[in-house]
């Protein structure tokens, strides 16, 4: 934990963060704020005690646990462009209603244990429908309701920012900073996360369900894998969109390893048109890992040397060349590895013939090219590490890869992470959609350099063969990226990978 004081040398109040470094043990910032005037000292010492306390590990638990996140429904404020916050004027659409029922569907045949529910109309009805005929109540939490904004809610976006001028402005741009009536509404989301997570690990179940809204599933997302407020609008959260986190026990009992395994699994494509952050996005990066190889084993090793795509990967790949059917990409990127660039040719064949679908077409040219920093094979190659007994492909397995193979892939990764900045920095073409085939531990990787992470956080985020993970550029390939989607795999149909599974019989995920 880092506690760092800055004195108050001008009427305005002083704040500096510390960037702590990574560990299992998540460490903390304390942040002592000096207040504006004596008069607003007051009115912040709730909040100020609040900002004092360090967050606290998470309970230990004694097996895997699998929680499911899922926003609400389209709610008539979100179809009327209305500030909800924690109001609970807003209920669920027919389109909302409907999005509820497509993740019914996508859930029906999965096993939960239970479910908890913010008490605001517009998640209860959404867990409802989701919830269908399961015979245990829903728990509602308040602390699971959205994010309070005060004076801001019920407002329309214009009428913010003609009423609240700067402060409308800085809710935008600096969120984590914002303030209005006293509060600062970002940091108090995050705080209340934390506590959400107590009860939820804290609960005697497997599986859960938890259905709540944008923001506080943002704040949820972020706070178990160790991110601060500042990371606002970097997850995103659509409307019934699913995000998966594994909690897994560690032997010393402690706080649990906890890995994000998707991010806002849609009930529509996450390649669709949309805001990112609030923002229309100009750039977009879209993570593919390649398909199934030749030396693939349901349960073996994730590296199986540069092997070519088995049946299972061809298809995997034409699935994903399918979704982006409707993105004009412009350069496709893939690793040297066979089985990358046989998933890379198959999108762009899919590409090129996507305008001749009609009469009279011209074939569409779409450039490919192959980068030897996001060959993974290549790190292990050259690794002393005897892979041959290496742990299945599971959620958080880069947490067992040694401390060299770690910082080997991070710096690799790094490298080309800035390639492909490289290749989205012409500002003067808007909308440029570049396509990156790795394997899933180079993706990974490429997630971590975007949201600006170190390599101790590789063994937070999990993909799986076949993949597509969608990053957007809402201010252009020097600004912040924001994750739309990770580890989407609907579109590989019967060949998807369960969002959850059975924990009959003490069965691992």
């Amino acid at each position: 934990m880092f506690l760092v004081v800055r004195p108050c040398g001008s009427s305005s109040a002083g704040i500096h963060r510390l960037q702590p470094t990574p560990t299992s043990h998540r460490s903390r910032n304390v942040v002592i704020r000096c207040s504006l005037t004596s008069v607003q000292e007051k009115k912040e010492k709730a909040q100020l005690d609040s900002e004092l306390q360090p967050s606290l590990a998470f309970p230990p638990i004694r097996a895997a646990k699998r929680v499911v996140l899922v926003r609400h429904g389209q709610s008539t404020w979100n179809a009327e462009g209305r500030i909800q916050g924690s109001s609970n004027f807003s209920v669920l659409t027919k389109k909302g209603e409907s999005q509820a029922e497509t993740s019914r569907q996508m859930l029906i045949d999965d096993h939960f244990d239970a479910c908890f529910a913010s008490p605001l109309a517009r998640s209860k009805k959404t867990a409802e429908i989701i919830w269908g005929s399961r015979q245990d109540p829903i728990i509602t939490d308040f602390d699971l309701r959205e994010i309070d904004l005060y004076s801001f809610q019920g407002l329309l976006k214009h009428e913010g920012k003609a009423k609240f001028g700067s402060a409308y402005r800085q809710w935008q741009v600096d969120a984590e900073n914002f303030i209005i009536d006293g509060h600062y509404p970002v940091r108090e989301l995050w705080e209340r996360a934390r506590s959400c997570w107590t009860k939820i690990l804290a609960h005697d179940s497997r599986s859960v369900l938890v259905v709540a809204h944008n923001a506080v599933n943002q704040a949820l997302v972020a706070t178990a894998i160790g991110l601060g407020s500042e990371y606002f609008r970097t997850l995103l959260q659509s409307n019934c969109g699913v995000s998966v986190l594994d909690f897994i026990p560690r032997s010393e009992d402690g706080s649990p390893h906890i890995c994000l395994n998707r991010l806002n699994q849609t009930p529509g494509s996450p390649i669709a048109g949309g805001k990112s952050g609030g923002r229309e996005t100009s750039k977009r990066i879209i993570l593919v890992c390649n398909g199934s190889t030749q030396g693939n084993t349901e349960d073996g090793f994730p590296l199986g040397g540069d092997q070519p795509l088995n049946m299972l990967g061809v298809i995997q790949s034409q699935k994903s060349a399918e979704l982006l059917l409707d993105l004009r990409v412009s350069s496709i990127i893939s690793s040297p590895n066979k089985a990358c660039v046989g998933t890379a040719s198959v999108i762009s064949q899919v590409q090129e013939a996507a305008d001749c679908l009609g009469a009279d077409c011209v074939p569409r040219y779409v450039e490919m090219k192959q980068m030897g920093d996001l060959d993974v094979e290549a790190i292990f190659k050259q690794s002393e590490t005897d892979i041959s007994n290496f742990p299945p492909f599971q959620p958080g397995w880069l947490n067992r890869v040694d401390d060299g193979l770690r910082t080997t892939l991070w710096n690799q990764s790094g490298k080309a992470w800035l390639s492909l900045l490289d290749e989205i920095s012409d500002e003067s073409k808007q909308g440029e959609v570049i396509v990156a085939v790795g394997h899933p531990a180079i993706n990974i990787a490429l997630m971590g350099h975007c949201l600006n992470l170190s390599k101790e956080w590789l063994g937070s985020f999990h993909l799986d063969a076949g993949s597509v993970s969608v990053l957007d550029f809402p201010d252009g390939a020097k600004g912040k990226g924001v994750i739309r989607c990770i580890n989407y795999t609907a579109h590989l149909g019967r060949w998807s990978i369960p969002i959850t599974r059975s924990t009959e019989d003490g069965e691992e995920f």
